[in-house]
């Protein structure tokens, strides 16, 4: 199969190559009928930029590498999502990968993206790890990690405040009454280990027994949160309230919940964290913790164009608010 070529527009068209060219950059020195007349029959003809050449010429690419540990998590194909629209509105398309659970997997994927020439990379870390897996290949090209507080290290990132958010979350189920609160997820990568420290600072001050629910997944699912809900709700019920770390464990617990005849939040309320779309639903109405998605993808998209464009040298740790949306799952018991 042979592609469309500006030479081959050319002659259709009855005009030089130049004439094309310059159509389709939007030069001055075309009149706007001959240029609607190409852009039409390069339409009609199933003619596309081809890119390679293109970037080659301009030096740039126009893309943007976006890696996450799984695009089948709703927190992260929202996260995705708004980083896609942030970039396209500035010019730039984005490549997509996965990383996976695996960390060579990771270093493969972005291994890939320098290989594709993209201008910069935004990155979701799987583990605390990805910093140091990965520096090797993101000291040469500008590179943003988004999602993932990495504390002290010298690279540029936009995370929420985890610790705050469950903090906040847990002095909430306090002034509804509630004194025994169980934390429900895991801590393997930074952003858990604040939400947990968060949990705790909360109980510390407020003279509340730290209770953990740890969870043996590497990720959080709807299907996890399940297997691990149905594990939990195997023993007594001697707590009032569930602070599951992410809005997909929150899920899994509320189908198991639903399963086994347990009431919430009439037995035991419960809050999650992230705030995806799927928890405003209806029959879910999910009390959670909203990170704000939109503006960390803004932030952190605009963040990368600024070390693209710019060359910007230096890094920056930019932390936005999460905030508290009440809804149906928690109850008063005072």
């Amino acid at each position: 199969m042979k592609s469309v070529t500006l030479k081959d527009v050319a002659k259709a068209a009855g005009v030089s190559y130049a004439t094309v060219s310059r159509a389709l950059s939007g030069s001055p020195q075309i009149g706007s009928e001959t240029r609607e007349r190409i852009i039409k029959l390069c339409d009609e003809m199933g003619y596309t930029t081809n890119y390679v050449a293109r970037s080659m010429v301009m030096k740039k690419t126009d893309l943007i590498g976006l890696v996450v540990p799984s695009i089948d998590n709703q927190f992260m194909s929202e996260l995705a999502y708004y980083a896609e629209m942030s970039a396209r509105a500035h010019g730039y398309n984005i490549m997509l990968c996965n990383s996976g659970p695996d960390l060579k997997q990771e270093k493969t994927v972005v291994k890939l993206l320098l290989g594709r020439q993209v201008d910069g990379i935004l990155i979701v870390p799987q583990s605390p790890k990805t910093y140091e897996n990965i520096r090797a290949y993101t000291d040469q090209v500008p590179t943003v990690f988004l999602s993932e507080n990495l504390r002290d290290q010298p690279q540029s990132y936009v995370a929420a405040d985890n610790s705050r958010g469950t903090y906040v979350g847990t002095k909430y189920l306090y002034e509804l009454g509630h004194r025994d609160i169980l934390y429900f997820g895991r801590r393997h990568t930074t952003t858990h280990q604040l939400r947990a420290e968060g949990y705790m600072r909360a109980c510390q001050e407020l003279g509340l027994r730290q209770r953990f629910f740890n969870s043996e997944f590497s990720r959080s699912s709807v299907d996890n949160g399940y297997q691990m809900a149905k594990d939990l709700f195997a023993n007594p019920i001697d707590y009032t309230a569930i602070f599951a770390s992410t809005d997909s464990n929150a899920l899994g617990i509320l189908k198991a919940a639903d399963e086994l005849g347990i009431d919430i939040p009439g037995r035991v309320s419960l809050i999650g964290f992230d705030n995806i779309r799927s928890t405003d639903l209806p029959r879910i109405n999910l009390t959670t913790i909203d990170q704000p998605k939109r503006e960390m993808a803004v932030q952190a998209v605009d963040m990368l164009r600024d070390k693209i464009e710019n060359g910007t040298q230096g890094y920056v740790h930019q932390i936005l608010m999460p905030s508290l949306i009440k809804r149906g799952t928690c109850r008063a018991l005072v």
